[in-house]
């Protein structure tokens, strides 16, 4: 290879493997007490795992091998926009924006990037049924995430920064009586799962003990 291509791979790996060390924002905002606050790159894993595991026991037809793709690179626009969450009170119109302009910006330097880049797009857009199930893994992972910590100890409403105790949604479900931080992340993604086979799996997970 020429040495130019040497040093776009390792300019960008090394830009890219930031990821294991930045901290998923969400979990700050809940003020998780864990030793360990998972990164951006464990939670990729983890969603690689579970689309793995999905697929294997779940009768369902589709592209695993692009599922994996798009979820290896699907939070790349976090190196330079960060992890933008739901508190954020970013519209998911400028969302996509930014994420858009962050990967482009990232991948830029390699030969093959229109691939990669297409990719994300299909990940964000969630329209094709590859792209759905790789987002719904995103979703689930981060839902099975919040259930652990639960179930830990290592997080609750009470201890949770102001921007999350302020949040309507949150004041909502207390109002309810609804404390369990597992429940109301399966809660706010509900209705993503509905008419899926991600809707039996949460169902599932409520009865479900992590160990």
């Amino acid at each position: 290879m020429e040495k130019l291509k040497l040093l776009n791979i390792l300019d960008t790996y090394y830009d890219l493997t930031r990821l294991k060390t930045k901290k998923r924002q969400g979990w700050i905002y809940w003020n998780v007490s864990s030793e360990r606050v998972e990164s951006i790159a464990e939670h990729i894993f983890g969603a690689q795992q579970l689309a793995w595991l999905i697929y294997s026991e779940a009768d369902l037809d589709l592209d695993i091998y692009k599922v994996i793709s798009m979820l290896s690179l699907h939070e790349t626009e976090e190196l330079t926009i960060g992890d933008i969450t739901p508190f954020d009170k970013v519209t998911p119109e400028e969302k996509l924006r930014r994420g858009e302009a962050a990967v482009e910006k990232t991948l830029y330097k390699l030969s093959k990037k229109d691939i990669m880049i297409s990719l994300v797009k299909e990940f964000d857009i969630h329209e094709t049924k590859e792209g759905k199930f790789a987002y719904l893994c995103d979703k689930l992972e981060c839902d099975l995430q919040a259930k652990k910590y639960y179930e830990k100890g290592f997080v609750s409403i009470d201890k949770a920064t102001d921007i999350v105790t302020e949040n309507e949604k949150t004041k909502a479900y207390e109002n309810k009586g609804i404390t369990d931080v597992g429940e109301i992340f399966l809660r706010n993604d509900e209705g993503k799962y509905a008419g899926t086979v991600f809707e039996e799996i949460a169902n599932f997970i409520r009865e479900y003990r992590v160990l």
